[in-house]
């Protein structure tokens, strides 16, 4: 079969390169027809933040006395998005000591310290909790919107 060092580095060669070719083929020929439109009213804001949240886009609109079915601009809440995004993960369950959301009984010592010292013991880690509750790209002013967000679901 292979008698030569020539053709020994021919089927090495081709056996990273062929499968390679076919893998980026496959990959060109299903994103290849895929074109977004930025001006498109699919990618509106209010298209873009109902897709991010759609019960918050039904709720609201709702409540302003519209239908589901109509697009609405929704705002979204920075402190309660960065609770869906990183605080729920621990603070649903209790993961790791950490008081349930709206658990009266377990955040009832906490408020009484106040919003400004829980989002200091936010922003600095405490117990298991890292730095910044983990959102280390989030700005001091969200992590005290997501402090306010917890406890507003205590009062």
């Amino acid at each position: 079969m292979i008698s030569t060092p020539k053709q020994l580095i021919t089927v090495v060669v081709l056996a990273f390169a062929v499968p390679l070719t076919i893998i980026l083929l496959i990959v060109q020929f299903i994103t290849g027809g895929i074109k977004v439109d930025p001006n498109s009213s699919a990618m509106s804001e209010q298209a873009i933040a109902k897709r991010m949240n759609p019960l918050s886009a039904n709720k609201s609109n709702q409540m302003a006395g519209g239908s589901s079915s109509e697009s609405v601009a929704v705002a979204l809440d920075p402190g309660e998005s960065l609770y869906n995004t990183v605080c729920q993960a621990c603070h649903t369950a209790g993961i790791a000591g950490a008081p349930k959301t709206g658990d009266k009984t377990a955040w009832s010592e906490r408020m009484k310290l106040g919003s400004d010292t829980l989002s200091k013991s936010v922003i600095n880690g405490k117990n298991m909790m890292p730095a910044r509750g983990g959102a280390t790209n989030a700005s001091n002013d969200d992590i005290r919107a997501a402090v306010d967000f917890m406890l507003s679901k205590v009062k």
